[in-house]
């Protein structure tokens, strides 16, 4: 959480006000239940619309998204005040993607609650490795599918669905303060988010930030996330010649950058797989049961691969480093020739563990980089992004309001869990913010696959977090804002 100082006459002075009563909390889940058609009817709008956030793709469909989010924002008639807006990226004039920013103000003491999501979506790939077209919304079973269907369209439609039947039940009782912050480029490295909250601290500070972009444990069971590891992403790019040479005539004595680049990047794991990088450190901690049989459905392996590194599979991906490459530019096989190639240049995605900053993390893969580059390949790195990892402090009363919240909605106790993946945004929150407490919540499960074809959203899991919100929400609105 924000503020791990909190104390216990803090915690007592936010206690329990105006209970939400048997009758007001049945009428709570109607109104997530009859409104269900609709919200499913206005997420298919927003994913039929191609907001990819990545500068080679065409921005006018993220600012198109953006104005579907800020229209479902005003339509509820919550909130004070429902605008567009945009920061700077870094110090220079160029602005981030637009964000929607939707405010309304704490009545007669009762705390603001914040809540995140994101409009922005990946790319989606090859056509062809779909099942159904990309950013047309298809149901199938319980399931459905789409670019954004769960990351994080499903979280922004869970935020507006919850304050709609929030307001619904109870009307001109409601006197939660309410902050909504729609990204529009947190699948881009959400690279104004630092200027946006500086910009907007005002508008956006609460005494609880619901971040609704992670996982659940699986489509019965809820979860809380309490770590997250952090990224280092660069390109990383390995010039040997300063033109393209003939393999035949030079081949076996003149190393091409392929060569060099496969021999640097083999340097990167040991045999079992593992990270191999002096100065990568990784994060002590309990897990969960999690079988391999468990880990080679989830993740799709095939028959015969085996899984990778050492300790229990879950603090693999929860607690310790991993480096993958995700993307290199060099000749396709189509358009082989026999030449030696003079530079090829690689996307390197790391995850750092929890408690090593980002910055650390960097500076021990860069002399990495530098002390194995092979045959003096000339090295550079470029186009780097940084994000720190985070720990949740879970001793504060919002992550106790959330556990039973999410018991009531799903009927099956929440799990405290990892993530292996990066929200790195995070530690911006917690710097701006340090009262606020954080929490973590999410709509996918472990079969959403977020960022890959066929992403999908199971409608139950969407149901259940709608109503764990609703219902977090409406029990807020009872307790006295700390410091009030």
């Amino acid at each position: 959480m924000g503020n791990p100082e909190q104390t216990a006459d803090q915690t007592a002075h936010a206690s329990t006000g105006a209970l939400l009563d048997a009758d007001a909390e049945q009428r709570l889940r109607l109104a997530v239940q009859e409104s269900l058609p609709a919200t499913i009817a206005d997420l298919s709008n927003l994913v039929r619309i191609p907001s990819v956030s990545w500068a080679a793709f065409d921005q006018a469909n993220v600012a198109a998204s953006a104005d579907a989010v800020a229209a479902l924002l005003r339509e509820t008639g919550v909130f004070d005040s429902v605008r567009i807006a945009q920061a700077p990226i870094g110090d220079g004039p160029e602005l981030g993607q637009p964000a929607v920013l939707a405010t309304r103000a704490a009545r007669n003491g009762r705390p603001t609650v914040l809540l995140y999501a994101h409009h922005d979506v990946q790319p989606q790939g090859k056509d062809e490795d779909w099942e159904s077209v990309p950013f047309e919304p298809t149901v199938r079973g319980d399931r459905q599918y789409g670019r954004g269907a769960a990351d994080d369209k499903a979280g922004v439609m869970a935020h507006v669905a919850s304050v709609r039947a929030l307001s619904a039940t109870l009307g001109d009782d409601l006197e939660l303060g309410l902050a909504v912050f729609i990204e529009g480029e947190e699948e881009f490295g959400s690279r104004s988010f630092a200027n946006f909250l500086e910009l907007h601290r005002d508008a956006l500070a609460a005494d609880v930030i619901v971040v609704a972009d992670s996982d659940n444990w699986d489509i019965d069971t809820p979860a809380l996330t309490v770590g997250l590891r952090g990224n280092v992403t660069f390109r990383l790019t390995v010039r040997t010649l300063e033109h393209a040479s003939h393999s035949g005539m030079f081949g076996g004595a003149v190393p091409d950058a392929m060569l060099a680049m496969i021999r640097l990047l083999s340097t990167l794991h040991a045999d079992d797989g593992s990270v191999a990088v002096a100065g990568l450190t990784e994060h002590e901690a309990e897990t969960p049961e999690y079988d391999e049989e468990t880990l080679r459905h989830e993740a799709a392996l095939l028959d015969g691969v085996t899984p990778i590194g050492s300790g229990t599979i879950l603090s693999r991906i929860w607690s310790k480093p991993a480096i993958t490459v995700t993307g290199i530019d060099a000749p396709s096989v189509a358009n082989a020739s026999n030449t030696l190639a003079p530079s090829v240049s690689v996307r390197v995605s790391a995850r750092i563990a929890p408690g090593q900053s980002a910055a650390d993390a960097y500076l021990a893969i860069e002399r990495h980089i530098h002390a194995n580059a092979p045959f003096g390949a000339h090295i550079e790195i470029d186009d780097i992004d940084t994000g720190d990892p985070f720990l949740v402090d879970t001793s504060g009363w919002a992550v106790a309001e959330a556990k039973r919240a999410m018991a009531d909605a799903w009927g099956s106790d929440a799990i405290e869990m990892g993530v292996g993946g990066s929200i790195p945004f995070i530690a911006d929150l917690v710097r701006v913010f340090p009262q606020a407490q954080i929490l973590v919540t999410g709509v996918e499960d472990p079969d959403s696959r977020a960022h890959s074809p066929n992403e999908s959203l199971h409608l139950g899991v969407f149901k259940r977090a709608i109503l764990t919100e609703a219902l977090l929400l409406a029990r807020l609105n009872g307790r006295s804002a700390i410091g009030a």
